[in-house]
């Protein structure tokens, strides 16, 4: 019996494991890996953790409008309170002849429904308003952390590009090299070369080796940073659908300058409008705490007494009771403790209304030199282009000139790191002008 219960076991694990796996490979199989740059940002703003938080905070914050909204809405309460007197001072006395202990019973129920509403309250009112601001700063905080998304994506999506470029061209110079050296050493044989001249290429070829080994592991490090900031929990393989030429392309299609700009649009100026509103609606709680708060109760109950627990019984009597009342609180007097704390909120708030200011300045400021960076950045990567075109015909002649027995291998070794610093700094040069378009986008919204 034993046996067979071993076997059907191990069957049903032969037909479990490989549906599980089957499964886990179609759910990998769903999750989109391609992206272009505006799929990829698209798809942060959804998976992000971040932006996820940020959108958690919002319906946090619609919770607390209704939790405040709810506290000037009637108020209903229930209570139930049993007393059982261990030790009686005096018996029970029954003043109204019908059998029910009313005073010095031993045990009592009173089950109580107590209504209250708030009448008026000059806190209360600020703090509706103060829930609306709330919402709006979570909504703008929102707005902010898409931007940083959107940013980090971009920067995150080209530094692998920047990597995949360069390790393709690295891989091309290092062909190169190798095929001077081969030729290099079958004149070092003939007698048309110098030892020299293979140690130089030799140098030259290992250092393109050793940065080859460094930059697979920057893009490895870099595809993980776009994983991370895409919202992947799993080291999936990402495919990038475009590359630095084909961005670059778009941006210089699109406009370095904004005709409709406004510093009343930007995200940052909104969070600093919403700091100076807070501050008002601080100092106005304040104020309001001046004035009286009005607020009204109706309080019903049944009270029933016994010396035994009859409670449960249908022969109990219960003797019903109800009451109305208004409470009427007034500030009089707090050693000058509120003056002073609304003379500190009025301070806050003049202070939140200069960072007003200055952030309108700073926005300004920012507008401009990020659209002066952006103009460089363009202006910068046409020139690099050139020096990049420059820089191959220079190598390209060293190189003939070197063959011929006409350059050393110094001057060609210096073509050589010519070249393959203007093929960086031009790489680096795209992504720069993609970057500052970015940061430009993020100032109009």
């Amino acid at each position: 019996m034993k046996k067979n219960f071993i076997i059907y076991l191990c069957f049903l694990t032969y037909l479990i494991v490989p549906a599980q796996e089957k499964v886990q490979t179609q759910v990998l199989d769903s999750i989109k890996t391609n992206f272009s740059l505006q799929e990829a940002i698209e798809f942060a703003l959804k998976n992000n953790r971040t932006a996820q938080n940020a959108n958690y905070d919002i319906e946090a914050a619609k919770q607390q409008k209704w939790e405040t909204t709810a506290i000037g809405l009637p108020q209903i309460n229930g209570k139930i309170e049993y007393t059982n007197a261990l030790k009686q001072q005096f018996p029970g006395v029954d003043f109204n002849g019908d059998g029910t202990i009313d005073f010095g019973a031993k045990q009592n129920i009173t089950p109580t429904v107590t209504l209250t509403q708030l009448i008026f309250d000059g806190s209360y009112i600020v703090g509706l308003q103060s829930a609306k601001v709330f919402l709006a700063i979570s909504e703008n905080a929102k707005a902010k952390t898409d931007q940083e998304i959107t940013k980090g994506v971009t920067s995150a999506y080209s530094n692998v590009l920047l990597t995949e470029e360069s390790i393709k061209l690295i891989k091309k110079n290092i062909e190169s090299i190798e095929g001077n050296l081969k030729e290099s050493k079958a004149m070092l044989q003939n007698g048309f070369a110098e030892e020299e001249d293979i140690e130089q290429l030799q140098i030259t070829l290992n250092n393109l080796k050793s940065n080859l080994e460094s930059l697979e592991r920057m893009h490895e490090i870099s595809l993980k940073l776009l994983r991370l900031t895409l919202g992947f929990t799993e080291d999936v393989s990402l495919t990038l659908t475009q590359d630095l030429q084909t961005l670059i392309t778009e941006t210089k299609e699109q406009p370095t300058t904004f005709t409709d700009f406004s510093v009343f649009n930007n995200i940052d100026y909104k969070i600093a409008e919403n700091e100076t509103t807070s501050k008002k609606l601080l100092y106005k709680l304040e104020q309001a705490k001046l004035l009286p708060s009005i607020s009204g109760f109706l309080t019903g109950n049944y009270i029933g007494n016994s010396n035994s627990f009859t409670f449960l019984q249908s022969s109990q009597s219960w003797i019903p009771t109800a009451m109305f009342g208004v409470t009427v609180d007034i500030p009089i007097f707090s050693s000058f403790a509120s003056g002073a704390k609304r003379k500190r909120a009025k301070i806050e708030w003049l202070k939140s209304q200069n960072n007003l200011i200055d952030m309108e300045e700073q926005i300004q400021i920012n507008y401009q030199t990020i659209q002066s960076d952006l103009d460089l950045a363009i202006n910068t990567l046409d020139n690099k282009k050139q020096n990049l075109k420059l820089a191959q015909r220079i190598e390209n002649k060293n190189n003939i000139k070197y063959k011929e027995g006409i350059a050393s291998s110094f001057e060609l070794r210096q073509a050589q790191m010519q070249l393959y610093s203007s093929q960086q700094e031009y790489l680096q040069a795209m992504v720069n002008v993609i970057n500052k378009k970015a940061e430009l986008n993020a100032l109009q919204n």
